[in-house]
């Protein structure tokens, strides 16, 4: 079966009203981006809030990023921010800041965790004094562990030898 066919499978239509400003932007979304139609951009865009209310209302693990941009010449402002991502070291993976023009700085922060938690995150960061943003973005999928299963679970001859198979692939 082809992928255009499997694509299709399982699919409702459904109609909608814009007005013919959003039309016409929604028209030049799908040219520019490569999509190969509106219902791509409608499905990807309504998937994508729909993973971001998730995030809000469940409990469920999920991995995403902070993106914040800040005036790092703001006083204590750096300090507060890595407090806040020590504060929650069991959700905070990595970050990654590049410094933007005049004092302004582009902050990544890597988080997992529950996406009621993580919007707290971003929320605390969000009201720091100086920080021009700071948005969620979630997906659904987790990060896979980064280490094997804990060590006394397993014989010193067994955990060898899983770190050596990890090591080889």
């Amino acid at each position: 079966m082809s992928n255009q066919v499997l694509a299709h499978k399982n699919v409702s239509r459904i109609s909608i009203s814009l007005p013919e400003a959003l039309l016409v932007e929604l028209d030049k979304m799908v040219l520019e981006r490569g999509f190969e139609n509106r219902s791509q951009v409608l499905s990807n865009m309504i998937h994508q809030f729909i993973t971001e209310q998730k995030a809000v209302e469940d409990n469920a693990i999920m991995s995403g990023t902070i993106n914040l941009v800040y005036d790092h010449s703001v006083a204590g402002l750096q300090k507060q921010l890595t407090d806040l991502q020590h504060e929650h070291i069991d959700e905070v993976i990595s970050s990654l800041h590049v410094h933007l023009m005049n004092t302004q700085t582009m902050e990544v922060i890597l988080v997992q965790g529950p996406g009621s938690k993580l919007q707290n995150i971003a929320d605390k960061m969000q009201v720091c004094r100086g920080v021009l943003s700071a948005k969620l973005q979630v997906a659904t999928s987790m990060i896979p562990p980064l280490h094997p299963l804990p060590h006394d679970e397993l014989t010193d001859n067994e955990y060898s030898q899983r770190c050596e198979q990890e090591i080889e692939q």
